[in-house]
C-alpha cells in the first residue's frame, strides 16, 4: 500500500511555514514507512470535512532540517498550525478520532 500523496522530498523553509497565514497541518512521514501508510486512511477520514485546510506531506528523514526544528521524532507526526504558530501534534495517530480531538483546537 502506497500513500494517496507521496511525502514531498521538497519541503518549504521553517520561515516559509511560520510566515503562512490561516491554517495548517504538516504531515511529516516517509513514503517507505508502514506506519505512515497504515495511517493514510484515518488522516484522510479525518482531514476529509476540512476540504480546504493547506495540508503539506514532507518527506521527513535524518539531516532533514524542517522535521528537527519541530523536534520530529517519531511518523508520522501531524502538526496544525494557525498563523505560523504551531497549535496542536498528533504522534502516530492510531485513528481519525486521535486527529480530529486535535482539530478542536483549531
Amino acid at each position: 500500500m502506497t500513500t494517496a500523496t507521496a511525502y514531498s522530498s521538497h519541503a518549504p523553509s521553517r520561515a516559509e511555514l511560520d510566515a503562512l497565514p490561516g491554517d495548517t497541518i504538516v504531515e511529516f512521514g516517509a513514503n517507505w514507512c508502514g506506519i505512515c501508510q497504515g495511517a493514510q486512511a484515518s488522516i484522510a477520514k479525518a482531514l476529509e470535512p476540512h476540504a480546504g485546510l493547506r495540508h503539506l506531506k514532507i518527506e521527513d528523514g535524518p539531516g532533514r532540517p524542517l522535521g528537527r526544528s519541530f523536534k520530529v521524532k517519531l511518523w508520522p507526526t501531524l502538526i496544525l498550525m494557525r498563523d505560523g504558530a504551531e497549535v496542536a501534534r498528533v504522534v502516530r495517530p492510531a485513528s481519525a478520532t486521535d486527529i480530529e480531538d486535535a482539530f478542536a483546537t483549531l
